[in-house]
């Protein structure tokens, strides 16, 4: 039976199928992917043999390009969450780790771009653990 993923952006216009294996689940830091995600990285799942089916809100699907590159983030213009993209001539589908609803069933292969991590994403494992909002 083929691996199958669901997901949806934060307002749920958008919602998604993935069928298929990933093949690569990477934590990027450069300064692209925190313009992105607004955080300290980006986490995305990689695959070239998985298929996307959009259940609802394809119309809704922005994708932003950086002039002169090959970055971009695709993104529900409703609510702005980050939503999979198909990139480098439909050879790669880009999932970003986060838009899933189903649990993600590989764990990460590396942080990468770690030459551009932001000053502040050094010794984060000593950071005081909360379970919810500050009290």
């Amino acid at each position: 039976m083929a691996q199958k993923n669901e997901g949806s952006c934060q307002c749920g216009a958008v919602k998604f199928q993935i069928s298929g294996p990933f093949e690569s689940f990477f934590l990027c830091h450069c300064s692209r992917c925190r313009k992105d995600t607004g955080s300290a990285h980006a986490a995305n799942l990689f695959s070239t043999v998985a298929k996307i089916t959009w259940l609802s809100g394809e119309d809704r699907i922005k994708t932003y390009r950086v002039p002169e590159s090959r970055h971009e983030k695709s993104f529900c213009s409703e609510c702005g969450s980050a939503v999979p993209g198909i990139q480098m001539d439909g050879a790669l589908l880009v999932v970003p780790a986060g838009s899933l609803d189903t649990p993600v069933d590989i764990r990460p292969n590396a942080h990468i771009c770690l030459s551009s991590r932001a000053n502040w994403d050094d010794g984060l494992d000593e950071v005081t653990r909360l379970e919810g909002l500050p009290g």
